[in-house]
């Protein structure tokens, strides 16, 4: 029976941590016990302030196949950089991510499970034809998520319409020649995943998902914009023959945009 491991980075998490564990070990259970699937659910709790994990060790006694890791460090990528080395040690099959607030619920992230066939990686998209998105996002933030992804396309010449859509799934060996690999472990994470693996010739799959927008998010939209988009220049200045400009970029270009945004 294939086994996937879902990692869940979580920060500051206590208030909705609960709701999305129990509805995905409900329903991941249910398929063991069909014998359709067998799973691990990895919490990574990152540099977190409130009661996060007491709430995930409740549900580990519901649970069994919930783990999880407490970091001191911080950021969501470096989180799930952790996240991958510990399901690496074990037998997994499928190694992917989702985000803590259900926005992917756990019908949704099986359907990546059940479409990524041949493929090395599927990632859910929801501006792929088919998706549904609920409420209907604004059109400044559609505005804004095209102009980002535009960046990102023409940059570093990835063919994906939705990079930051928190559910992506992919084939152990992606995971274990790819981790490595990985330059950031915080503003562009996913990106720098998708980048590396295109690089290598991975095969990834752009799926339709049903995604619900949560409230709660610790996400300022206003300055993670900016910082990603420039993490997205510093990760292709990475990747050239300007390398070597790369700490005139982060002492000089990063801090004036930092100043600004303060």
């Amino acid at each position: 029976m294939e086994k996937v491991s879902i990692i869940i980075p979580a920060y500051n998490e206590e208030k909705r941590i609960g709701n999305t564990l129990e509805k995905y070990g409900e329903f991941f259970k249910l398929l063991k016990k069909q014998k359709k699937l067998d799973f691990e659910i990895i919490i990574v709790i990152n540099n977190t302030k409130d009661k996060t994990e007491e709430v995930v060790k409740t549900y580990q006694k519901k649970y069994k196949e919930i783990r999880y890791l407490n970091l001191k460090p911080g950021g969501k990528g470096f989180a799930i950089i952790e996240g991958f080395k510990d399901a690496l040690t074990r037998k997994n099959d499928l190694i992917g991510f989702v985000d803590a607030d259900n926005a992917t619920g756990p019908e949704a992230y099986y359907d990546l499970i059940k479409n990524i066939k041949n493929y090395d990686g599927i990632i859910a998209s929801r501006y792929a034809k088919g998706s549904i998105v609920t409420p209907k996002q604004t059109l400044l933030r559609i505005i804004e998520s095209r102009i980002f992804n535009l960046l990102v396309r023409s940059v570093l010449m990835i063919p994906y319409r939705d990079t930051q859509c928190g559910a992506k799934l992919f084939k152990r060996k992606a995971i274990e020649l790819s981790v490595s690999k990985l330059k950031l472990s915080k503003w562009a994470f996913d990106i720098d995943l998708l980048y590396a693996m295109n690089k290598d010739n991975f095969r990834i799959k752009e799926h339709a998902t049903n995604w619900s927008d949560k409230t709660g998010s610790h996400v300022n939209v206003v300055k993670t914009g900016p910082m990603m988009a420039l993490a997205v220049i510093r990760l292709r200045i990475l990747d050239s023959i300007f390398k070597g400009f790369i700490t005139f970029y982060d002492k000089i270009v990063s801090k004036l945009l930092l100043g600004f945004l303060k």
